[in-house]
């Protein structure tokens, strides 16, 4: 009871807060407009009445923390005045946290964010940023995206885990740890893909961690945000956040040249530009690792080609082909147990797969992938069926995450 009657007084300290702002903003301004002016009224109320309303935030954040949610949504029309969480792969919202209106949501959002940030916010219409409260006395960091929706805020922030997991539990056949291991292989291109909440950033952080712990090394993570902070164990550890200590991943990787790296990993391959510099600075001889928001280790190839300018795709193709090393391209799968499991597809580059790539027959690789378990490859359909038949998750749900369903259906079909 206690507890409820702190959240009420949390709440009504800052809609008493929100309304006397509110009302000085002119009915005529909309949009962008009225966003300015909110994000003016909030740089001149007292330090007091802007903690009063980050209160407010912070609760959303600590009732997530214990619901063991990976994501919240708020603010705008979308989220019908309510807080949602997505709790083991489902969305939902929490009446516990109350309702608020559009004008509300809009103050509240606004007012986490520094004054470069909002200027960036109103330019852009989109900011990534990471948040950090303090729960229980253990700091808890989340990964910020806020965005406009109808001339109104949206925000959506995802919990970012101090959990690293040990790399073993990962389940990597010897061979692709090789390749992933910078005391094996020096240099080269790995990609991590998926879509957005696939995990990809869980096991980036192992990857990292594993080579932290068993190589002397300088490590440079560029980031949109930073979300884990690595501490240095037998590797000295950069973390370079796009926006705060770097202008683009492009210029952060091209610095890092200069840091004299061994590892770098940039946060994501989003644009030519960066694409281009990413194929450059590992034919350097630097092991490069990047994600890509993609599905499977073919698409990855194909977007990474079709993404720069016709002029440059076969230049493109060829460099790939050379440093391109793997590709593990994964999805979080709803189990038996509730509980969310990793399913991959693995690509290992090998002479074979790296003439397909040259010789623009992508679509052959999906086979050889198929065809190469024993050298620690395997399609997604290969190993959602290996989570079927450990009854690790149901097969509608390996039916449902496969990519190729046709294959799926018969690898089932050979259990009968």
């Amino acid at each position: 009871m206690e507890a409820v009657c702190e959240s009420v007084d949390i709440f009504a300290r800052a809609r008493a807060i929100v309304g006397r702002l509110i009302s000085h903003v002119r009915a005529s301004q909309v949009g962008f407009e009225r966003q300015m002016a909110i994000g003016q009224l909030i740089s001149e109320l007292s330090d007091q009445e802007r903690d009063a309303l980050r209160l407010v935030v912070d609760h959303w954040l600590e009732k997530m923390v214990d619901l063991e949610a990976s994501d919240i949504d708020v603010g705008s029309n979308g989220c019908g005045e309510r807080v949602w969480y997505r709790v083991f792969g489902f969305k939902r919202p929490c009446d516990e946290m109350g309702e608020y209106t559009l004008a509300e949501s809009d103050v509240l959002l606004l007012n986490i964010l520094m004054e470069r940030q909002k200027e960036y916010l109103i330019e852009w219409r989109n900011l990534d940023f990471s948040y950090m409260i303090d729960y229980e006395g253990t700091q808890v960091r989340f990964r910020g995206d806020m965005y406009f929706d109808l001339d109104h805020l949206a925000l959506n922030m995802r919990m970012i885990s101090n959990k690293i997991y040990p790399f073993k539990d990962l389940g990597f056949h010897p061979n692709i740890a090789r390749s992933l291991s910078l005391t094996h292989v020096k240099q080269g291109l790995i990609l991590l893909t998926g879509i957005t909440g696939s995990g990809k950033s869980t096991t980036m952080d192992s990857i990292i961690d594993a080579n932290n712990q068993t190589v002397d090394a300088h490590i440079v993570i560029i980031g949109s945000p930073i979300e884990n902070i690595h501490k240095p164990h037998r590797c000295i550890v950069r973390h370079r956040e796009v926006g705060r200590d770097v202008m683009s991943f492009k210029e952060g990787a091209v610095q890092s040249l200069r840091q004299d790296p061994d590892i770098i990993v940039i946060g994501e391959m989003r644009d030519p530009d960066t694409i281009l510099t990413a194929l450059e600075i590992t034919d350097s001889g630097h092991k490069v690792f990047s994600t890509l928001h993609t599905a499977s280790a073919v698409e990855s190839i194909d977007r990474i080609i079709a993404e720069c300018p016709v002029a440059m795709q076969e230049r493109v193709r060829m460099r790939l082909a050379d440093v391109l090393t793997a590709i593990v391209s994964q999805k979080l799968v709803a189990g038996l147990d509730g509980r969310l499991i990793l399913a991959k597809e693995v690509l290992l580059v090998n002479s074979s797969v790296r003439a397909a790539i040259k010789n623009n027959n992508t679509g052959e690789i999906y086979q050889m992938i198929f065809e190469s378990q024993e050298q620690g490859m395997t399609t997604i359909e290969q190993d959602l069926f290996r989570l079927y038949r450990l009854k690790r998750i149901s097969k509608d749900n390996a039916m449902n995450f496969a990519n190729n369903k046709k294959r799926l259906t018969d690898l089932l079909r050979r259990t009968i």
